[in-house]
């Protein structure tokens, strides 16, 4: 999913495995200097973040930004609470949806938009195993009938 002016950071390649999407927004994220610089290198883990919403704010907890190398006594603590920016009337669809049950905010991937740092949230329900298994089975199953249309265009049955 590579648009104009768009940088991939950090991806969370197991929330499509263990949530099912819902809708996908995309937020700002509140960030210090040494943040940035350490993002502009590449470095940021997605693995445990999610995100919350406390008193009309969104809040982005538990990714990972680690320290800026060449920070001095000023750089940031690494897996601080960042705040995410979004309009008044997403976070109350929010704040409405994660009340309702059953689920939550999960963020999908971090980018580079024309020099601002962006964070694709998804609103998302957790799957239960069975509901991964039957992905599973789907996928292979799309991926063995697309691998038969291969062979009968080739010729080779």
């Amino acid at each position: 999913m590579k648009e104009k002016g768009r940088k991939n950071i950090a991806t969370n390649r197991k929330a499509r495995h263990n949530y099912s999407i819902i809708d996908v927004y995309e937020a700002g994220i509140a960030l210090v200097g040494t943040e940035v610089k350490s993002l502009r290198e590449g470095k940021a883990s997605l693995v445990d973040a999610f995100a919350t919403v406390d008193d009309g704010e969104v809040w982005l907890r538990g990714l990972h930004i680690p320290e800026y190398t060449a920070g001095t006594w000023t750089n940031h603590s690494p897996r601080r609470t960042r705040k995410l920016l979004l309009h008044k009337r997403e976070i109350e669809h929010l704040v409405g949806k994660t009340r309702e049950g059953n689920q939550t905010l999960v963020p999908l991937s971090m980018y580079f938009a024309d020099g601002k740092v962006k964070v694709e949230l998804a609103l998302a329900r957790g799957k239960q195993d069975y509901d991964k298994r039957q992905d599973l089975a789907k996928r292979d199953a799309e991926r063995e009938v697309t691998r038969e249309l291969g062979r009968r265009i080739k010729g080779m049955r």
